[in-house]
């Protein structure tokens, strides 16, 4: 059974960094896109960044210039996030589209990781 497994989140000073990683456990045929959504309190999930099979990316403009999201040959998607700003405080969710090795690798799954929080505040 694939699974994302986050880890990176916690509390960090307003201009400070953080890099979250989203790993892949089970075996997978194919990815063909991961990114990271977050989700403030009383507010809707949004997109935040997303890198393509090509490593094509997507940035949404609240973050542009500030983080960068990178995939390995191992399947990890770390996102890099730099001078934080206190807005960027939320619950980040790693999401991948895939598919598995089981089935013959026909198969399409869309994946969420559990979520981490990430807090901004002095």
């Amino acid at each position: 059974q694939v699974q994302l497994v986050e880890s990176g989140g916690g509390l960090v000073q307003p201009g400070g960094s953080l890099r979250l990683s989203c790993a892949t456990s089970g075996s997978i045929f194919n990815i063909y896109v991961t990114g990271w959504y977050r989700q403030a309190p009383g507010k809707q999930r949004e997109v935040v960044a997303a890198i393509g099979s090509s490593g094509v990316t997507h940035y949404s403009d609240s973050v542009k210039g500030r983080f960068i999201i990178s995939r390995d040959n191992n399947n990890k998607t770390d996102l890099q996030m730099n001078d934080l700003e206190p807005e960027d405080t939320a619950v980040y969710y790693c999401n991948a589209g895939l598919s598995p090795t089981a089935g013959g690798g026909t198969r399409y799954l869309e994946l969420w990781g559990q979520g981490t929080l990430v807090t901004v505040s002095s």
